[in-house]
Parts: structure tokens; sequence; C-alpha cells
């Protein structure tokens, strides 16, 4: 621990040399430039981030994608849902709140060979932060304090109280790629929590009849809700075979599981709050349509693997015509 302090204080002292010393005297800026000068000594509020990372948004969202049948399982989180294109998926999450900024993922866990082609996988979105202007101490003193967080294995609460923050998986060739997962995890306001009664009666409203009986927390166990379905949008019945086949994570930020025999699967947790076990802390819920994500990576890799393979006739063909021969 002292070397890892010590080499956090040289790096910084390196990086900082003569920062402490006090900068000759300026001539005050006017107009804009002072203007510019003094936003920058006083940071960027929250609002003017996310207002600079969203650019133009138009609420609400345009959704050209059909709805889904009305005899269909419930498979979206607050509209946004597998299907929909990855255009579509962004502006909806971005409408759900003003200071959610969409976070591009090229990669969100999925096995696939691309053949050089960028898929885009999906995306994250959170809440802005403001930006604070800080001196050197305060960089250096954060620097040492992360490091012995890291060395004593310290869990850093990054999760606001008011915030939420979404995980999106998309999948399809390049340019058309649709939802095949979408996450959700928020976590409420000391003032504004819900009791653990009626979140869960809340999520039975929309989301039907759960699969699983057990709803109780247990010593290892938090609160937990299931929605199974099979690829007809039956809700699998407990003692039949997919009843533990067709199973997902409600945690959003864990990798999600496809099989092929399954249809859409909802998960749902509820984190009590420490201090008052009938008061909810935060609730995360995932969506995954299991069959329909399965066979939309299936389909992609066929599509690239054909669209490479005709790439590289043409330039045979091509080649073939205009390529200069050798020379023996």
């Amino acid at each position: 621990m002292h070397a890892m302090t010590g080499s956090l204080a040289l790096a910084a002292a390196l990086v900082l040399a003569g920062c402490d010393k006090p900068a000759p005297a300026a001539a005050p800026a006017r107009g804009a430039k002072a203007s510019v000068a003094t936003r920058a000594e006083q940071g960027t509020s929250a609002e003017q981030v996310a207002q600079q990372a969203r650019g133009d948004v138009s609420c609400p969202a345009r959704v050209a994608t059909p709805a889904r049948a009305g005899d269909a399982p419930v498979d979206d989180v607050m509209g946004v849902r597998p299907g929909l294109t990855y255009e579509e998926a962004a502006s909806t999450v971005v409408c759900a709140h003003e200071l959610l900024v969409v976070d591009p993922q090229p990669l969100r866990g999925f096995e696939i060979k691309a053949f050089g082609q960028k898929v885009r996988q999906g995306f994250s979105a959170r809440f802005a932060e403001e930006r604070v202007v800080k001196t050197s101490k305060q960089i250096l003193q954060e620097m040492q304090n992360d490091a012995m967080a890291r060395g004593a294995n310290a869990v850093r609460e990054d999760f606001k109280p008011g915030q939420s923050r979404w995980y999106v998986g998309t999948m399809g060739v390049p340019g058309q790629e649709r939802v095949l997962s979408v996450g959700r995890e928020e976590r409420y306001a000391s003032e504004q929590s819900p009791t653990m009664a009626s979140l869960t009666a809340a999520l039975r409203k929309k989301y039907g009849a759960t699969t699983t009986r057990e709803l109780a927390a247990s010593a290892t166990q938090m609160p937990t809700l299931r929605w199974a379905h099979d690829p007809a949008g039956r809700l699998v019945a407990e003692g039949t075979p997919l009843f533990n086949r067709c199973i997902g994570h409600p945690d959003p930020k864990v990798g999600i599981s496809l099989n092929p025999d399954c249809g859409v699967v909802v998960e749902a947790l509820l984190v009590p709050r420490k201090d008052n076990p009938e008061l909810a802390d935060r609730l995360l819920v995932t969506i995954v349509d299991q069959g329909s994500g399965y066979r939309m990576i299936a389909a992609t890799e066929q599509a690239l693997a054909q669209a490479d393979q005709q790439r590289r006739a043409q330039e045979v063909e091509k080649a073939a015509k205009t390529a200069k021969g050798p020379s023996l």
C-alpha cells in the first residue's frame, strides 16, 4: 500500500509539476471570452452536459415498428422492447428522462463472426453528471482513494438515488440492428421509495401471472419474479421441461442467456432498503426474447458470411479482368 501511494504521488508530481505556483496575472477577459472563462472555472452542470451529449432530441420518440400482437406477452420496459430498431430504442430511452445520455457499446458480449464488419451490439444509457473543476491536490487525493478502495475490494456506489440506467442489446447486419434484450435499473430517492408490496403488485399488473411461486426474500436471495414463455407466447408451467430452462438474470449488467426453445423471459429483482426492508431501494428488470435473439444472431452471421463471400468473388472476378499478369 505504501508503494502504491508513493507511486501515485510520484506520478501526480511529474504530471502536475509547477501547478502549485501562482500563475502570472493576466488581463481580465471581456465579452464572450469572459463568459467562457467563468464557465471553465465553475465547471458544467449535469443539464448542460446532457444537452451537449444529446443534441436535438424530439420526444415522444417516433417508432415505426409494428406494435406487438394483442395476445402476445408483455415484453417492454417503458416502451423499449425486443424487435425495435437500434435508433427507435435509443430515441425511446433518451425520451424517458432529460438527463439520460446514450453510450454506444459495439460489444455486448455476443460472440459472432463479423467478417470485418462492425455490428452494433447495443448501448447503455445513464444520467449525465456535472463536470467539476478540480485542483491538482483533489485529483491526487481521488487517485489515492481509488487505489486504496481497489486494494481493499471495497464496493463504491456510483449509482445515486433518483437515477436510472439502461442496458440494451441489439443484433443485425450493420445499419439494420434490432433489439433482442433490454434491461433497466432504477434507484429510488429516499423520500419516494415505494413499498415492496406495491412494487410487486405493479409488476404483476403489467406483466401478468408469474412463472415462479417463491417471491419472498431469504438470507441469500432477494425478492425475484419471473415471467417465462415458450416461443408461442404461452406461460411456462411449473413441472414442464422448459420450467428450469427458460431462465434469465434480473441484473442487466450480467450477460444474457439465449435458448432457442424459449420465448420472452422477463426477470425482476426488488432490492429492499437496508434501514427499512418494507421499502424498495431499487428495481432491476430485464427482458429477453431468447428464441428470437438466438435466431437473430444466427441470421446475422449467415448474412455477413454471404456478403463476405460475395465480396471475395467480386474481387476475384475483377482481378481476372484487370490484374496484370505475372512476370515469369
